[in-house]
């Protein structure tokens, strides 16, 4: 089984990203741990890891509004 992460921008398009794969979930969040800030920087705003073709999650790479 493959991980990938797809991508989306600020308006909830995807964009496009570092094509990694990962032979584990554990592997693909401790890169997207480790690479966040490079990706913020570059528009994306937040992520979808994915197994083959299906969503495992979909999260923000944005800071939460205090």
């Amino acid at each position: 089984m493959a991980w990938s992460w797809r991508y989306e921008g600020a308006d909830g398009g995807a964009v496009s990203g570092p094509a990694e794969t990962f032979g584990s979930q554990a592997d693909a969040e401790s890169w997207i741990g480790q690479t966040w800030r490079q990706l913020t920087a570059s528009g994306i705003t937040s992520v979808t890891l994915v197994e083959d073709d299906r969503v495992e999650y979909q999260m923000s790479l944005l800071p939460t509004a205090e």
